[in-house]
């Protein structure tokens, strides 16, 4: 790729100057993988700008008028499944943003204990869902054709208007028609869409083009959700900013704006005479929306579809991620080595600078697992190609061979824009096979990085059998093991209906890629390219159409782009998890930028193009947590930014982050420094402390996405998702929990030596320095040293931790002995801990147990009456046996000293030999600052070496010991 004197599109605005903050029309163009805006010129951006502000105002900008009065209930019964049955007729017709739809159908039923779905949509017309074959449910009864004549009042089907489940009740005014969700075990009312004169919303609105719905909320609940965004208040839902949900190639650094994905629900938690209470609303929907959270309301404003809620009743954030990924799918089960690091760039122009890198990384004694390539393997920019002089086959695969041989992995990138290329034979197979998206019944004409593209239709199943097949050739040509699909919100430099200009060659090759160079026109004359509502599009309310595929384009079955777009990256996984499922029977890797509801089941996540900022570092941990809410648990951003650049400072401490995301990887744009984590000797030994770490915890993390993938538990987590009943870290964004009780305190400034941390109520002991305690008898900030080689995590009280020695790579790492670290509260009487580990043959495709090819221990510890007894019990320990895993250490923390009476059992039989047995204590110190007593305390580590248990094992062991009191 040819290089401009300037990668950036206005030379008087230095994109790495922190005051002058790019936005849509500044540094996009300058990157690698944005939706390039940018290349508006400052006239044409005006221009836009007056004919916005033209056009139909946006009501999320202004206080809007209220719309009709919404829908009366006129029938009402149950419905042959134990559901109900209702029909709506409009009250008064009126044609702001299209007319009404007079007639709607009502569906009600509880489909769990805890969960209850209210589906609303035209009674006489089928209207466009998210297709239950890309998100499996139940479906909702067949519209009737008779209604006017088979009319029932609404007091025949139920009593007191209300409809009853196990968790949560239904209830409903007949007219105006509103309903409301409540929570039977504590009388909480979830969800109120009525609205009266004083509410500032209006009741229920259902047109073709703009559907509109509100709930009444407490002024002191707490929302968390409705991404993808990038939001700079933190993790809580902000009144008053804007919440647009709308795939988008945008960058990751316009803040409140619609991004990458789509992700229609929210989280609520209320704390009520001082108990958390969570639970959780989804709106399965696709269209384009904006969603106004004042406070005291929440109001949908959606631009098509259906109204199909679906209620979760918690009652905690746990309960509700688990009810919630019980209906959208679970996570899905990543490698081991997944949760290794990984090493990506755009512009790794050859193969030799790839093996340079991996070499590097050797030489500096950073863990690595992953290397990764950008577009630059590729035949210019042609998916499923190589270049065959940068890339040559042959040397790629003894790399391969090479890099396999020590457990390392390769993964490449694809886009979903296929070359329009006579000579390309993925393009002509898919011509021959009619895979792509369709305008006048041709082949939608777009440009990405190839120049003219056609874009697949993944709702086509002829295409899903295509691109199945494209990736098995592909695989066969490079053995790679995971995919990275980039691009598919999907992404598009021009906008409109496009064709190859004629005497021009496009792109032109001298200049970058991302400028349009078809010939193209808007598309205006439909209602699906420019409807009645203008969503908050972009933060600037640009047509929904702009640098994407044209929202009145056709998918299979006459599918509009306008009711699928956001689900085009969704599909695209789905159809990728199929493809590399299929080639070797092993478990995939896919990492994708859009989302949807449900990608979480096929892929993992990275953010996005970010930049190297102080900013950018804060506001990655608030994405990280909302996407292990949205059931996507393996997520991270681009380590050290992926714009350039950032300085030696900022690099050490986003390793010093990013080695505790769930997906850890440093990623940099082509026009970016080097940034590879040895390129500086300080960040180098950051990796080295932070990474060191992860490794070692790594049985702990891996164990993590087991539980993700059966309950959907996210491995990064919100506080109050241990500590639920604390209001004072409800909006805490700066800390964070892997798992129950491992809480990582980052720096977030420049500068700064110290962080200020919140530590809940209870013991925390130092991960890295387990002498290190500190006691809290209610939550408590403590300003904690923290180096610029440092990084503050604690483990919490009540915990066993496994570990094991670390190492460079995980295949290396997984080998090592293992160790338990037992944590009780210091100077409790008695106390118990609590842990477990999952193992398995991390290739196949399902992890689960019983397949004699896993291992699942649980780890149990008390003290009490002077005694210690650490123990495990063992489910399916055949696979671990053979692993030949043992036990060569256990830390206990909390206690009073060394005793004795030591022994062990294993199996029920007791050790006869314990001469390898070593005891050692050391004292815990605890910070002077803490005014609780904790200086005053004596609390022991005791760690007991040399113990060679088999991990297989069922095992006990015991002694006599006090605990400080």
């Amino acid at each position: 790729m040819t290089l401009t004197s300037s990668p950036f599109p206005f030379p008087s605005i230095n994109p790495l100057n922190p005051k002058q903050l790019p936005t849509l029309h500044t540094l996009q163009m300058a990157t690698h993988h944005l939706h390039p805006y940018a290349m508006l010129t400052p006239l044409s951006s005006l221009l836009i700008a007056l004919l916005l502000c033209a056009a139909t105002v946006n009501s999320s900008s202004t206080v809007p008028p209220k719309i009709g009065h919404g829908y009366r209930l006129i029938s009402i019964e149950e419905s042959p499944d134990g559901g109900l049955v209702g029909h709506l007729q409009v009250k008064q017709k009126n044609n702001i943003y299209g007319p009404d739809i007079p007639l709607l159908q009502l569906y009600v039923k509880h489909e769990t204990d805890d969960r209850l779905r209210v589906h609303i949509t035209d009674a006489q017309k089928q209207r466009w869902e998210v297709p239950y074959n890309l998100i499996p449910r139940e479906q909702p009864p067949p519209l009737k054709q008779s209604i006017g004549r088979s009319r029932k009042t609404p007091s025949t089907a139920i009593s007191d208007s209300q409809y009853s489940g196990s968790e949560l009740i239904f209830s409903y005014i007949a007219d105006p028609f509103g309903f409301a969700v409540k929570r039977r075990s504590d009388g909480q009312i979830l969800f109120n869409s009525s609205s009266d004169e004083s509410e500032p919303f209006s009741n229920l609105v259902f047109k073709d083009q703009y559907l509109e719905i509100s709930t009444k909320l407490p002024s002191d609940a707490s929302l968390y959700g409705l991404g993808e965004n990038t939001q700079p208040h933190g993790i809580k839902l902000h009144p008053n900013d804007p919440y647009t949900l709308y795939t988008t190639d945008a960058s990751a650094i316009n803040l409140n704006t619609d991004l990458y994905g789509s992700h229609p629900v929210y989280m609520d938690l209320r704390n009520v005479v001082g108990q958390g209470y969570a639970h959780a609303v989804l709106l399965l929907n696709s269209n384009g929306m904006d969603v106004v959270y004042r406070g005291s309301s929440l109001t949908y404003k959606v631009i098509g579809g259906v109204f199909d809620f679906y209620f979760f009743s918690g009652p905690t954030p746990l309960g509700v991620v688990d009810q919630y990924t019980a209906l959208i799918g679970r996570p899905a089960p990543m490698p081991y080595w997944a949760l290794g690091f990984h090493q990506c760039r755009w512009g790794y122009h050859n193969l030799s600078v790839v093996e340079d890198v991996v070499e590097n990384y050797k030489k500096a004694k950073i863990p690595l697992d992953v290397i990764w390539n950008d577009d630059d393997h590729m035949d210019f920019h042609k998916d499923f190609t190589l270049n065959p002089k940068a890339y040559p086959r042959e040397k790629l695969l003894a790399f391969l061979e090479k890099i396999h041989s020590k457990g390392m992995k390769y993964i490449v990138l694809i886009d979903p824009g296929i070359s329009v290329n006579s000579s390309y034979g993925v393009y002509q197979r898919g011509l021959a096979k009619d895979v792509f998206i369709k305008y006048g019944g041709k082949p939608y004409l777009a440009q990405v990085w190839p120049g003219a593209v056609n874009f697949p239709d993944y709702l086509n199943p002829k295409t899903v059998e295509w691109w199945v097949d494209e990736i098995r050739r592909f695989h066969e040509l490079v053995p790679v093991n995971g995919l990275w699909i980039d691009m598919n919100e999907a992404s598009n430099f021009c906008t409109g209906l496009c064709k190859i200009p004629e005497g021009k060659q496009c792109p032109t090759g001298t200049g970058p890629g991302w400028i349009c160079c078809l010939d193209c026109k808007n598309i205006t004359k439909t209602r699906w390219d420019d409807p009645p509502y203008k969503i908050n599009a972009s933060g600037t309310q640009v047509p929904i159409g702009f640098k994407t595929i044209a929202t009145s384009a056709v998918h299979y079955n006459g599918v509009l782009e306008y009711d699928a777009h956001s689900l085009y990256g969704f599909a695209e996984t789905i159809a990728t998890h199929i493809a590399l499922q299929g080639i070797e029977g092993k478990r995939p890797f896919i990492l994708t930028r859009s989302t949807f509801v449900g990608s979480g089941h096929y892929s993992a996540h990275w953010t996005g193009d970010n930049k190297g900022t102080w900013d950018d570092l804060k506001y990655s941990i608030s994405t990280m947590l909302n996407f292990g809410i949205f059931g996507v648990p393996m997520v991270g951003s681009d380590i050290c930014g992926f714009y350039p650049a950032p300085t030696e400072e900022l690099c050490n401490r986003w390793i010093e982050l990013g080695a505790f995301y769930p997906f850890s990887r440093d990623h940099a744009n082509f026009y970016s420094p080097r940034q590879e984590l040895y390129q500086w000797k300080s960040v180098a030994v950051s990796a080295r402390n932070a990474l060191g770490m992860r490794y070692k915890i790594l049985p702990y993390l891996y164990t993590l996405t087991y539980e993700a993938h059966i309950s959907g538990a996210p491995i990064a987590r919100p506080l109050f998702f241990s500590f639920p009943n604390l209001t004072t870290v409800y909006g805490l964004s700066t800390q964070f929990l892997l798992g129950k009780s491992l809480m990582v305190s980052p720096v977030l400034d420049k500068a700064k030596t110290v962080v200020k941390a919140l530590f809940p109520p209870g013991t925390w002991y130092s991960l890295f320095d387990m002498t290190q305690a500190i006691v809290s008898k209610a939550p408590h900030y403590l300003t904690l040293d923290a180096p610029l080689h440092v990084i503050n995590a604690h483990l919490y009280q009540n915990t066993i931790l496994p570990m094991q020695q670390g190492g460079l790579i995980s295949k290396e790492a997984r080998m090592t002995p293992f160790s338990l670290v037992v944590t009780f509260p210091a100077g409790a009487k008695d106390g118990e801990a609590k842990g477990n580990l999952f193992l398995d043959d991390d290739e196949l495709p399902e992890m689960k147990l019983g397949n004699g090819h896993s291992t699942y221990v649980d780890f149990y510890a008390t003290v009490g009456e002077g005694k210690v007894k650490v123990w495990s019990d063992v489910q399916e320990s055949e696979f671990a046996l053979g692993k030949g895993w043992t036990i060569e250490k256990v830390t206990v923390l909390g206690l009073e000293g060394i005793g004795g009476e030591f022994g062990i059992e294993i199996e029920g039989n007791e050790l006869v030999d314990s001469s390898t047995v070593e005891f050692s204590a050391v004292e815990h110190k605890f910070p002077l600052e803490l005014e609780e007593g904790g200086d005053k305390r004596k609390s022991m580590m005791v760690e007991v070496k040399g113990l060679k248990l088999p991990l297989g094992k069922k095992f006990t062991m015991s002694w006599k010991m006090g605990i400080s009191g």
